[in-house]
């Protein structure tokens, strides 16, 4: 039998001067590994929050992953995910040679993100 890689998730914000709004990244980061079963699931801040994204990717490096997924949790593709987010990722991969890094793209163009916005105007309506 073969035991398959684990896989750490990342969930990465810009963060805010705001605590209680990076609490709510860490509180959906702790939802999100509870309803997926996902054992490993760190939120990670751009800026102004902690952890930032090195920290998490070593708390996660500390429980042996092999591959981390980082979840932008950012709207658009902007400056930060075009050019802030794949020069950290580069030092992560220079930090961890031997953990898998991905990236999946923003929440834009998400199916689920209409359902949302429907829900939102439903409630206002």
């Amino acid at each position: 039998m073969t035991t398959q890689p684990t896989t750490g998730l990342i969930l990465f914000a810009h963060g805010s001067r705001i605590e209680t709004a990076n609490e709510g990244v860490r509180v959906i980061a702790a939802e999100l590994a509870r309803v997926a079963a996902i054992d490993h699931v760190e939120p990670a801040f751009l800026e102004l929050g902690q952890p930032d994204l090195a920290g998490a990717a070593a708390s996660l490096a500390s429980h042996g992953v092999a591959r981390i997924v980082i979840i932008p949790y950012f709207l658009t593709l902007g400056l930060h995910l075009e050019r802030d987010l794949p020069i950290l990722v580069e030092g992560l991969r220079a930090a961890h040679p031997g953990i898998e890094f991905q990236i999946t793209p923003p929440l834009e163009g998400h199916p689920g993100l209409l359902a949302v916005l429907l829900d939102r105007w439903k409630q206002a309506t």
